[in-house]
C-alpha cells in the first residue's frame, strides 16, 4: 500500500512513498537507546515488504520513516530536500508551497493515527 504516489519523480518513473511513524521507545527491549534505531528498522522492513512490487511495476519505492522524537531516515530527508528544491524553482507564491507541505503533513498525521488505531485494536484483541 502506498501513501503517496508521485508521478515522474525519479528518472521519469513514478515514486511510491510509504509514510511510517514509529515511537523510538519500541526498540528499547534490553539494548541501549540509539537515536533513529526504530525508524531505520521500520524503513528496512518496509523496503523488504514493498520494494519488489514497486520495481515490478516500473516504480521507485521510498520509505519515509520517522520517529516521534523527530528523526527522519535518510531517504525521507532526501525526498524533502528535493521537494524543497522543486518548489523553490517552480512555485512563485509561498501559499502554493504551503499547500504541498500541508498535504504531506496531513498524510503523515493520517499514518500516525492509523498506527494508533491498529495498536489499540491489537491491545483489545489481547485482552
Amino acid at each position: 500500500m502506498v501513501d503517496i504516489l508521485v508521478f515522474g519523480w525519479v528518472g521519469g518513473k513514478h515514486d511510491c512513498v510509504d509514510l511510517t511513524g514509529v515511537s523510538p521507545l519500541v526498540c528499547l527491549g534490553g539494548s541501549a537507546f540509539t537515536v533513529g534505531q526504530a525508524a531505520l528498522k521500520v524503513a528496512s522492513g518496509k523496503v523488504t515488504k514493498h520494494e519488489k512490487a514497486c520495481l515490478d511495476n516500473q516504480h521507485v519505492f521510498i520509505p519515509f520513516a520517522f520517529d516521534t522524537f523527530g528523526f527522519l531516515v535518510p531517504e525521507a530527508v532526501d525526498l524533502l530536500s528535493r521537494v524543497q528544491r522543486v518548489m523553490h524553482s517552480n512555485v512563485m507564491t509561498p501559499r502554493s508551497m504551503n499547500v504541498v507541505f500541508k498535504r504531506l503533513s496531513f498524510a503523515i498525521q493520517k499514518g500516525v493515527a492509523l498506527g494508533f488505531k491498529k495498536r489499540e485494536a491489537h491491545k483489545s484483541d489481547e485482552v
